[in-house]
């Protein structure tokens, strides 16, 4: 019989420590050999530094790719994004094809982003072709809407950090780098409010890529109904989803956080829009995470934290599923394991993607799935029952 798994974390949320020790698995502390480690951001930059060296042993896993923050900062994605783009151009691929206006096709899901300070010309020179336009920037290291505004007026930026000298921006005192991003003014409203997708991906490996979606994801709410007054600008329960901050208004219900599971909102919008517009949706929201994923080898980083009691159960549930994938029958781990796991182990997991699977489609696979032809994992399931793919490029 195999040993025991031996398990870490500098995470300390009822979620995690629930599902390892209803496992039976040892804890033990970060100098003893482990097993497991589900790492805190920050650990994983000190672990694998430069500086350390560190290298994983056969029998060990952590919860994320060392490079995940090549996703997860909001600059290194944009950044990483626009290569692969350029790279599937360099390579002919029919992906990269563009429309009459120089547009790509199949891979706009990026709103016009630049860098600040260093993208800062060439910004003004975008802001000036449509002056009444507004832009939303961020700091790229931050989350939980730290630090985020909107501006409509290139006066407000220079205020913001300006010399006034030599008319060329600046950082002060070593003010972090921001993204700036035309903003959508025209979101999907539920109730006249704003929301976003809190959607989780598990990424097994990346060589072959194989990635899965969780079925539980949920939207966040705005607490105040949209508006694209200019008058509104600076009230971020109008604009900002993030609970950190509607936590903080008036109308915040504290019993359901202001979310709603992703299944209803599937139902909204079979009602109010349709199945086939529904199903393309997400069909496309699948898309750009698959796109994004190889763009750029990383794993995200969800909180932990729960704010409400059913946040609680479906993170705890998230995990424990989460484990059954990464963890294979609870064993002590082993990184020449490289199989896709049976379908009953995935629990609220689907496939997402799985290159392997996809391999025997041929090289065009992905634009074939991107214009509503089958392929993949999805498209052997459909084919095997007679019935047309309705996630069509997996």
């Amino acid at each position: 019989m195999a040993g025991k798994v031996k398990w870490v974390t500098d995470i300390e949320k009822s979620v995690l420590i629930n599902n390892f020790e209803k496992r039976g698995w040892i804890q033990v502390a970060e100098n003893e050999d482990w097993n497991f480690y589900w790492m805190s951001v920050q650990t994983i930059r000190n672990v694998f530094s430069v500086e350390t060296g560190y290298r994983l042993s056969d029998d060990q896993i952590v919860n994320h790719f060392p490079n995940h923050y090549e996703l997860t900062r909001k600059d290194l994605m944009v950044k990483n994004i626009k290569r692969y783009r350029k790279e599937l151009e360099k390579e002919g691929s029919p992906l990269a094809e563009k429309d009459e206006n120089g547009k790509y096709i199949y891979l706009d899901f990026v709103p016009v982003t630049f860098m600040l300070p260093a993208d800062y010309n060439l910004f003004v020179e975008e802001f000036r072709k449509n002056p009444s336009s507004t832009w939303i920037m961020k700091p790229c290291g931050k989350a939980q809407g730290k630090g985020i505004f909107l501006i409509n007026k290139l006066s407000q930026i220079k205020k913001w950090s300006r010399d006034s000298k030599t008319s060329s921006f600046v950082t002060q005192s070593s003010k972090e780098a921001y993204v700036i991003s035309l903003y959508i003014n025209n979101p999907l409203l539920i109730g006249g409010k704003k929301f976003d997708l809190r959607l989780y991906v598990l990424v097994s490996t990346y060589r072959p890529l194989r990635c899965y979606m969780y079925k539980l994801g949920f939207c966040r709410f705005c607490t105040v109904k949209y508006t694209p007054s200019t008058s509104e600008l600076d009230n971020m329960f109008v604009h900002l989803t993030n609970v950190a901050i509607q936590k903080h208004g008036d109308d915040y219900n504290h019993i359901h956080g202001g979310k709603w599971t992703v299944s209803n909102l599937r139902l909204y919008l079979e009602s109010t829009r349709g199945k086939e517009v529904t199903n393309k949706l997400f069909d496309e929201i699948h898309w750009i995470i698959v796109q994004s994923l190889k763009a750029v080898a990383v794993n995200a980083s969800p909180s932990l934290t729960s704010s409400t009691a059913n946040d609680r159960i479906l993170k705890y549930n998230l995990i424990n599923d989460t484990l059954n994938i990464a963890v294979p029958n609870g064993e002590i781990p082993d990184c020449k394991w490289n199989k896709s796991p049976p379908k009953e182990v995935l629990g609220n997991y689907e496939v997402l993607y799985d290159e392997e699977m996809a391999q025997g489609d041929g090289p065009d696979r992905d634009l074939r799935s991107r214009s509503g032809q089958s392929s993949g994992v999805k498209g052997n399931r459909a084919r095997d029952s007679g019935k047309p793919a309705l996630t069509t490029w997996k």
